[in-house]
């Protein structure tokens, strides 16, 4: 592996023009077909084996034409204060209102309140139906702003209007946070590299990556049905493993150059060792994220694979664009501890970066910050492992409290028109009107289809926390009806679940009785569903996903202990993320400076969503932080020793690349999305508890623990593994191979 890098390294430097002209093309076409591409439409939302799925599948079948798929709107009206909806004049402007919605060419139908049963029980408060042919995506902006008009030349008449449904469904914005975390990534990078054209590198790959992957997103979106959120985190991941990828070969690149070697060589060796850990780092998150296909929800599968399509390129520029541009740069590029006359003092007449101190014992070498704090934790490793196990136990405590559910109105922010006309509802006609159920009573099978009917609207009328049941509605043929049911409690509340699951369990003794198969949907069942699937899936994507980076991990560091105290170390940080996101929006802690308006249940995809993103990147860390200490161990230094070694050389690069990841996806805070805002905020939490309490503290003191059985191998595995040499062994010379380190040997008190 090394080799072949090595190789690929000095050729992408040599052939330069030929490689940038490769990617430039590459950007060039895929945004030449983004622009080109017909607009997304709405990403379909199937959760296959489920109830509510198949009772969907259902109506499509048994009610055609009927738009089950379409756009819905509910125009909510409540009178002046001391008026009723009853009243001549505010009923003749409801009317009117009605009319105007009927005559858009986009609409299906729109139920009047006075001729629908939909006023409520002390007349303050109605509301209209409308019904759409097409999605809300696809609606016309013309249909759109009639909508609007419509409720406003209401609300000019005196009534207060809101607009609820999916309708007015507008595509989430980030934010201006998104461009402020760039600008922290860029600050950090000048900080690390002090030359504003090795900071620059990173930045520009990054986003010549992101720009492909995005695009190419955009271009697929309307054939593969993509969703917007999908380019959203296809953007937030490419952009924090892109500038982290180039950051480490830029760094072993500036390394390699300070140790005296030619510019073509330095390019070929960084990315022979530094680029093999990417390569391998990649891979976990690559495989964390299309190892989601395992849930079996396509909106998160084509989620994770378009994520998982952006860090491949990440990859692969890495491995060639950064050479390439290292070669333009020339010596704008220093040595490592040389800085650029722009942003420092010239180095003339100051201490070369490894000359000691006049006041520091001659042989010893100057000592960073990370060759610091790796000395204390392994001489202090058993406090520092307590320390912090401790701590992140204590974050994840809130998760124990964790209710999952999916974002409905009921979460938008009350400055939105749906969140307002979400209230309205509740208030004139109770808190379960928000979210209705649909049963469905497939009576094909049964000999009087018509009293089976009967027979499940009566059941479900005796059953607890039921307000109301519409009559059946059964279809043109007479063997499928649909009956609404109105629970008394809210949507995302534990009574609605359990009225789900009363409903289905009294469906199978009326199965057995007449025959008919009664089915529960509708998006509050949905919304219960996917919770129930997304957890029954948890526990084998897991095992999938952890046991296939275990595998991999072992190849990459020949060693049992070391992959499975990452995978540990993972879980620790992974429980902590999840109880600060409880803490923020469950609980409220934190929210208004987080901008959560509204408190309520995490989503249901979030806990397995985080595990796949934060497992493939807390391996990122591992990969490039261990992968030194394994380099130094393989070249002859005892295992204390190389930990050191390790901190030396990546602590402050790793530390630079966490704060860069923590900052992109901090910028995602400030979606308009209540998911993306979620998955920005817990990602960047989880990247904060991995790397600087995970991977800086407890690694070292596991490894210092462990000491040589840490890089324990049975002797028949290691015949038997493939020997990737992601250390760089194959690269070094005779005269490298016969002399032995003695860095650090006076700092480690083991």
């Amino acid at each position: 592996m090394a080799t072949f890098l090595y190789k690929l390294g000095r050729l992408a430097f040599r052939r330069r023009h030929f490689v940038a002209l490769i990617w430039v093309a590459l950007l060039t076409l895929a945004g030449v077909g983004a622009a080109s591409a017909p607009p997304a439409g709405n990403s379909s939302f199937s959760i296959p084996g489920t109830e509510a799925q198949k009772a969907f599948d259902l109506l499509e079948q048994r009610f055609p034409g009927a738009s089950a798929d379409g756009a819905t709107a509910r125009v909510v009206f409540k009178a002046p204060s001391g008026e009723k909806m009853t009243d001549a004049g505010n009923k003749a402007t409801v009317e009117k209102t009605v009319d105007e919605l009927s005559d858009g060419s986009e609409v299906a139908s729109v139920a009047d309140p006075y001729t629908g049963n939909a006023v409520s029980k002390d007349g303050t408060i109605a509301y209209a139906s409308v019904k759409y042919d097409v999605s809300g995506m696809e609606l016309e902006e013309s249909t759109k702003d009639a909508l609007e008009d419509a409720a406003q030349q209401a609300r000019d008449a005196g009534l207060t209007v809101e607009v609820g449904g999916d309708a007015l469904q507008a595509v989430p914005e980030t934010g201006a946070t998104e461009v402020i975390g760039i600008a922290v990534a860029a600050v950090v990078l000048v900080i690390t590299f002090g030359s504003l054209v090795a900071a620059g590198l990173p930045l520009l790959t990054a986003l010549i990556g992101v720009g492909i992957g995005v695009s190419s997103i955009t271009a697929l979106a309307s054939a593969l049905e993509l969703g917007s959120t999908t380019s959203i985190l296809a953007m937030m991941i490419g952009l924090a493993v892109g500038i982290d990828y180039a950051l480490f070969i830029v760094s072993r690149y500036r390394a390699e150059l300070a140790e005296g070697r030619e510019r073509e060589e330095a390019a070929g060796r960084a990315v022979g060792t530094a680029g093999s850990a990417v390569v391998f780092a990649g891979l976990t998150v690559v495989i964390a994220l299309v190892g989601l296909a395992v849930v079996n929800i396509p909106m998160l599968t084509k989620m994770g694979i378009a994520a998982a399509g952006t860090v491949a390129i990440a990859v692969l520029i890495a491995l060639t664009m950064i050479p390439a541009l290292l070669g333009y740069a020339g010596r704008r590029v220093k040595p490592a501890g040389a800085k650029g006359k722009r942003l420092g003092r010239s180095r003339k007449g100051e201490p070369k970066p490894d000359a000691p101190k006049p006041d520091q014992p001659a042989g010893q070498p100057k000592a960073n910050l990370g060759t610091r704090w790796a000395s204390f934790v392994v001489r202090r490793p058993l406090a520092v492992l307590l320390l912090g196990v401790i701590g992140l136990g204590a974050a994840a405590v809130p998760a124990t409290s964790l209710e999952l559910g999916l974002p409905d109105d009921g979460s938008q922010p009350t400055s939105t028109t749906q969140r307002r006309a979400y209230d309205l509802l509740s208030e004139g006609f109770g808190p379960g009107f928000n979210g209705p159920l649909m049963v469905v009573v497939d009576a094909k099978g049964s000999d009087a289809p018509k009293d089976a009917f009967s027979d499940v609207a009566g059941k479900i009328e005796g059953l607890d926390g039921v307000v109301a049941v519409t009559p059946p509605a059964p279809n043109k043929g007479g063997d499928t009806a649909t009956i609404t049911v109105v629970p008394d409690s809210k949507p995302s509340s534990v009574q609605t679940e359990d009225l789900v699951h009363a409903i289905r369990d009294a469906g199978g003794d009326i199965e057995a009785k007449t025959g008919a198969e009664t089915l529960v949907t509708g998006s509050t069942a949905m919304n219960i569903d996917v919770s129930e699937k997304l957890n029954d899936a948890l526990v084998p994507y897991l095992v999938l996903v952890v046991g296939l980076a275990f595998l991999l991990l072992i190849v990459v560091f020949r060693s049992i202990l070391v992959p499975l105290k990452a995978a540990l170390g993972f879980l620790l940080s992974v429980m902590a993320a999840l109880g600060a996101v409880v803490a923020v929006f469950q609980w409220g802690w934190l929210s208004g400076l987080m901008g959560v308006e509204e408190t309520g249940p995490v989503m249901s995809m979030m806990p397995i969503f985080m595990v796949g993103v934060v497992f493939g990147l807390a391996m990122d860390y591992e990969v490039f932080l261990v992968t030194r200490m394994r380099e130094a161990y393989v070249h002859g230094e005892k295992p204390n020793q190389a930990v050191v070694t390790g901190f030396k050389h990546g602590a402050r690069v790793v530390t630079a690349a966490a704060v860069i990841m923590m900052a992109v996806f901090a910028g995602f805070i400030g979606s308009s999305e209540s998911m993306v805002k979620m998955i920005g905020f817990g990602l960047a939490i989880a990247v904060f508890f991995d790397a600087f309490v995970v991977r800086m503290a407890i690694v070292p003191a596991v490894l210092a623990l462990l000491g040589k059985k840490a890089w324990w191998l049975p002797k028949w595995l290691d015949r038997a593994l493939p020997n990737v040499d992601v250390e760089g062994e194959g690269l070094r010379t005779g005269d490298e191979r016969g002399s032995g380190p003695d860095e650090d040997r006076e700092l480690v008190r083991a």
